[in-house]
């Protein structure tokens, strides 16, 4: 593409901050359960003796507690599945302004549960929360993704990845004792969420629909073009406009791509398979491990108040998460995650060396903490935000919905299973269960070296021609081999002013 002047504008901004509220939301009701879990677990187990004859027993207690946990990550499987009901259907914008109601509904749950003192009314609106995060960590990626320009798009899509650890940090800091963490508060804490939902359905009508669903899938071509040029602030938009008239008759010459087809068909089975490990890579890395359990492995540790520690590592989650936004566009993608993933496992290595050696050296518990920090801000250099973004970078219009919802659905599902598997993994395991991680961690970093190609600069068109002309010459190629995504001339650089 020739190269043009474009400006970040200001109705780009507000459209990528709006959207990002969603990641927000995904990351608050992560953190959000963590903090009170003590004063929620006395509110179980009132508000069940109060309903049942004789005392429930400690298993059923623990158990109830287990599921006000885990429903969320159930809720948010099916909620990503269902991505493309919605975004083919309504459009990105639109789908996310919808699915507030199910945040607000949830929100209202969990907010009046210890009124009504109802535990099912926790449990309904962790599922119902659950839902409506699941759908957003479709939704939010591919909006910003079809209305970032090329040259910027990776470090827009970091902004997603942005808004979640910064939804994370905020649940931590509001979980203190001495801000919503008490009994008579922690409702509140639960039902904030209703307040992001609010603030983002008054905005997002200010917010354009995305152009690629308003040309490829609705025709609208003039209203897309109208579009493009205020949100980048440059009148020639032409060969984007042409780029996606390309794309849209060659979608019109195929059928409508099924969950099914995305594995059947040769030139969308690389790229969805890389979908699929970059999410694990993100979730079996061992970093929900690290937050889930962060405080007890302070504890263990030595730090004397774990909490104030955890809010550190949350610190450095969002100080290294900015970090990637301005590095992704210059050292690229596949690189960053390789150079996350490797940390990481070095990291989780001596985190296993120092809580082995902690209570023989004294100084091993300061390499321990120095670890989990290391180790965090590693993730968030690569595998924390890239696997959300490339998913759509990946796909042309027409499969991208159905691959975004395959993908999160699998990041959900991994995310479930760590939390379900790693209490008894560390039970029976102790300080060895990171090396499971670190086994995790190597085999992603080959498969990325081998398999993962690098889309920095490439139109959406530009990658989906490499990954068709992969599939065709596959019977003349070497098996397993790589994407030659270099033999193709990405965009030139194009000036950028904020």
């Amino acid at each position: 593409m020739e190269s043009n002047k474009q400006d970040v504008t200001a109705p780009l901004i507000f459209s990528i901050v709006i959207a990002a509220i969603g990641s927000f939301q995904f990351g608050y009701n992560t953190g959000v359960i963590n903090a009170p879990e003590t004063i929620i677990k006395d509110f179980i187990n009132y508000t069940m003796e109060e309903k049942l004859e004789n005392p429930p027993s400690k298993e059923f207690l623990t158990s109830l507690w287990s599921l006000s946990v885990a429903i969320f990550s159930i809720g948010g499987m099916i909620g990503s599945f269902s991505v493309g009901l919605f975004v083919n259907r309504f459009g990105r914008r639109n789908s996310m302004l919808i699915v507030n109601l199910l945040a607000i509904a949830g929100g209202c749950l969990m907010g009046f549960c210890k009124l009504a003192e109802s535990v099912e009314m926790l449990i309904l609106g962790r599922l119902v929360i659950g839902l409506f995060c699941g759908l957003c960590t479709g939704f939010v990626p591919m909006y910003i993704g079809e209305i970032a320009p090329t040259a910027l798009r990776g470090a827009f899509g970091t902004l997603n990845q942005l808004g979640i650890v910064i939804g994370i940090l905020v649940a931590q800091i509001f979980g203190l004792k001495v801000i919503l963490g008490t009994e008579d508060l922690w409702p509140v804490l639960l039902g904030f969420t209703i307040l992001p939902a609010i603030l983002q359905s008054a905005a997002l009508p200010f917010c354009p629909e995305s152009p690629r669903f308003l040309l490829i899938n609705k025709k609208e071509e003039d209203r897309a073009k109208k579009i493009l040029q205020r949100l980048w602030g440059t009148q020639d938009v032409t060969q984007d406009i042409q780029e996606m008239k390309d794309e849209s008759a060659r979608m019109a010459q195929e059928k409508q791509v099924t969950l099914l087809e995305l594995f059947r068909v040769r030139s969308y089975q690389q790229p969805i398979m890389i979908s699929i490990m970059l999410q694990l890579s993100q979730q079996l890395s061992g970093i929900n491990a690290v937050f889930y359990y962060s405080t007890g492995i302070f504890k263990e540790a030595g730090v004397k108040e774990p909490i104030y520690a955890t809010i550190g590592a949350g610190v450095v989650n969002t100080v290294f998460t900015v970090v990637s936004l301005f590095l992704v566009e210059r050292a690229g993608r596949r690189t960053l995650h390789m150079l996350g993933l490797g940390g990481m496992a070095v990291c989780s290595i001596l985190m296993t060396v120092s809580l082995l050696l902690k209570n023989d050296y004294k100084w091993m518990s300061f390499v321990c903490i120095v670890a989990i920090l290391v180790f965090v801000a590693f993730f968030e250099i690569g595998p924390g935000p890239i696997p959300w973004f490339i998913v759509a970078e990946l796909f042309s219009q027409g499969p991208r919905p159905a691959a975004v919802a395959v993908a999160g659905c699998s990041n959900w599902t991994s995310n479930f299973l760590v939390g379900l598997l790693f209490p008894s993994a560390i039970f029976y395991l102790g300080a060895y269960v990171f090396i499971i991680f670190t086994g995790f961690l190597v085999i992603f970093l080959v498969f990325t070296f081998f398999k993962v190609p690098e889309t920095r600069g490439r139109t959406f068109e530009e990658i989906t021609r490499a990954f068709e002309g992969q599939a065709q010459g596959a019977d003349r190629a070497e098996k397993g081999q790589i994407v030659e995504m270099n033999s193709i001339e990405p965009v030139k650089e194009t000036d950028t002013n904020v």
